[in-house]
């Protein structure tokens, strides 16, 4: 059953890599009135039938202005989070907890019909053996050693209390799978590699050999794929979680297929142990945590999705990662703050 056409859609976190693919998809659909896209910074994007408006959801001060956006919203799509700094959590719990608490608060004061919210497969409990797709049944207690995991299960608790005390709200969790597309392939640079790494480098000529660490296995989307179901979300009228990925499953085989390199198994205590190195003297910005979360990661299963929200994405995991490395050696971004490109020499 559809939702109402005509819809006024509020976006936080719409400058970043979900937001600015999530506001084009929203403007682009007949059953949405008009979109008015939250970030901390304006961004230099002229997208017809996109407002802006700047609001930090990690300072108390900009809570009437939040409160104010919102209150004649149809739907409100919360998609702002901050990665970094990894060596700061009080600074990325502030934004991203806090100020989704902040969010949640605004929408319940306005009475908001929807709220749709950007959870992720790292809300997840480690997945069971022999990598059985789970459903978004799983728990989600997260991965207690990486903090981007402990927040994400945090806030399923959150969503959890908000459903019970406001009813009345509908309340959708999208937990996609790692997202890429070239445009936020900078920025993505930049959180997990550092911006110092040379993109010219990743290429499939100067990887000879590919280290496999025990247990590599992961799930990709491209990000548009993501926003056209996050549009789907807002416009249908459906309540719960739902799981997002692209086929193939990623493993080292896959990627040593796309970098013609062959796979050379290494103990993952030997690539935790360089990461947490590197991370501690600073090198690095991605902690040896996420790589402990990537290794514990559950396959989903998208069932949910394709039957109810009648989506399916459009590329493959393969071609997801392609554009991103595409951006990367090109250094691609788009005209917000978060995802301005720049080519590392």
């Amino acid at each position: 059953m559809n939702a109402r056409t005509g819809q006024r859609v509020v976006v936080t976190g719409a400058t970043g890599n979900v937001g600015t693919s999530v506001v084009r998809a929203l403007v682009r659909d007949p059953g949405v009135e008009s979109v008015l896209g939250l970030a901390r910074r304006r961004p230099g994007l002229d997208l017809p039938g996109v407002d802006w408006a700047t609001v930090d959801l990690s300072l108390d001060r900009d809570e009437p202005r939040l409160a104010q956006y919102v209150s004649e919203a149809d739907a409100v799509v919360h998609l702002a989070w901050r990665f970094n700094p990894t060596h700061d959590p009080v600074t990325t719990w502030q934004t991203n907890v806090l100020g989704a608490l902040r969010v949640c608060e605004a929408v319940a004061a306005a009475h908001v019909p929807a709220l749709v919210f950007a959870s992720s497969v790292g809300a997840y409990s480690p997945g069971p053996q022999g990598g059985v797709p789970v459903s978004e049944a799983w728990p989600t207690h997260g991965w207690p050693g990486a903090t981007y995991s402990r927040e994400k299960a945090y806030l399923e608790r959150v969503l959890d209390t908000f459903e019970r005390d406001h009813p009345q709200t509908r309340v959708v969790r999208m937990r996609p799978a790692f997202l890429f597309k070239e445009e936020a392939a900078s920025e993505q640079r930049r959180i997990f590699a550092g911006r110092f790494l040379p993109g010219q480098l990743v290429r499939p000529d100067l990887l000879p050999v590919l280290p496999e660490p025990e247990g590599l296995r992961f799930q990709v989307l491209h990000t548009d794929d993501a926003a056209d179901a996050y549009v789907r979300a807002v416009l249908r009228d459906v309540r719960g979680a739902f799981n997002l990925a692209a086929e193939p499953v990623v493993d080292a085989s896959l990627l040593g297929e796309m970098f013609g390199a062959r796979p050379v198994k290494v103990p993952a205590g030997a690539v935790r142990g360089a990461l947490a190195a590197a991370w501690h003297l600073r090198l690095a910005p991605a902690s040896p945590g996420l790589f402990d979360l990537l290794r514990h990661l559950p396959v989903m299963s998208t069932d949910r999705a394709r039957e109810e929200l009648d989506w399916r994405p459009e590329a493959t995991s393969v071609e997801a990662l392609e554009a991103f490395l595409r951006g990367v050696r090109a250094g691609a971004g788009d005209d917000t703050a978060p995802l301005a490109g720049r080519r590392a020499a």
